[in-house]
């Protein structure tokens, strides 16, 4: 029998949860390729169940956390241009 949307969204609260429950002290943070430590840069580190964890190398303590489902659609999402910036005012062109 297929969830209800109640339920879906009780499943996700669960989720969602539980990934920022976990002790993520100890994990490996990783930067794009050709990027220094002191330079600032998105930085990711790999969690338990495919989930991901996601901050900035200037605010470290700002965490924010993904389930493997929603890293999926993010990551597909920017390789098919879905977050390609725009350019914006004169300065850009």
């Amino acid at each position: 029998m297929a969830e209800t949307a109640e339920e879906i969204k009780a499943r996700k609260e669960r989720e969602k949860d539980e990934l920022y429950a976990l002790d993520i002290s100890g994990v490996e943070w990783h930067g794009a390729p050709g990027t220094e430590e002191h330079e600032e840069r998105v930085e990711i580190a790999y969690l338990p169940g495919g989930a991901v964890a996601m901050r900035s190398s200037l605010d470290p303590d700002t965490v924010l956390r993904y389930t493997e489902a929603e890293w999926r659609a993010f990551v597909l999402g920017a390789r098919d241009g879905e977050f390609d910036l725009e350019p914006a005012g004169p300065e850009a062109e």
